[in-house]
């Protein structure tokens, strides 16, 4: 299967607590980056694929190859294949340390980087997986699924917000998502409707 998820901000003490940009209501980085492994490990297989669309984590250490190191012990933690496009808290010191780390299991890379996004056709949609929400006027059939806003939501049916704060979640009701959960393109479809329907109503 594959999956789409953005914003982990794995190791990022700066969201732990309650705020409107990223309610995270946990006491420590390592309480939050467990739960967020604990329930990507439990829907994603081993030989899944997950588009990861940007900020990984943020976490300075000295020298830099140690946080390097702690973010690759997380994200060789995660079950499936990471395709990571490149959000504004990721630098290409992080990716290259990645990609000399990395290593092949089924035929696939554990890991694959696109710096700005990637034009996916799955069933009957094309979408355009970005870290940033894109304004695709010229192309109104393509869906922008990205992360960066966390809280918040493009005021366009067209951009899903499919970061792990995302308000856009509520389009799945009642389905509840556990947090940190990537999301899969059936409930994504999910998403897309129900922010259309929603549009549509507003007239």
């Amino acid at each position: 299967m594959q999956f789409v998820t953005a914003d982990t901000h794995f190791l990022d003490e700066h969201l732990l607590g309650i705020d409107k940009f990223a309610p995270r209501p946990f006491l420590t980085v390592e309480q939050m980056d467990q739960k967020i492994i604990q329930n990507w490990n439990e829907l994603v297989g081993e030989n899944d694929t997950v588009y990861h669309l940007g900020d990984i984590a943020v976490y300075f250490a000295k020298p830099q190859s140690k946080a390097y190191e702690k973010i690759f012990e997380i994200l060789n933690s995660l079950n499936g294949h990471l395709i990571l496009i490149k959000g504004n808290h990721d630098n290409r010191g992080l990716f290259k340390y990645l990609a000399k780390n990395n290593y092949s299991f089924n035929g696939k890379p554990k890991f694959s980087f696109h710096d700005v996004g990637v034009l996916l056709k799955y069933d009957h949609r094309q979408y355009y997986l970005t870290h940033y929400p894109m304004m695709l006027g010229i192309a109104p059939q393509i869906i922008n699924l990205h992360g960066h806003i966390h809280h918040y939501a493009v005021p366009a049916k067209e951009n899903i917000n499919v970061g792990i704060d995302s308000p856009e979640f509520d389009y799945l009701l009642p389905e509840k998502i556990p947090f940190g959960t990537p999301l899969s393109f059936s409930q994504i479809e999910k998403i897309v409707n129900g922010k259309a329907d929603d549009f549509a109503k507003r007239g």
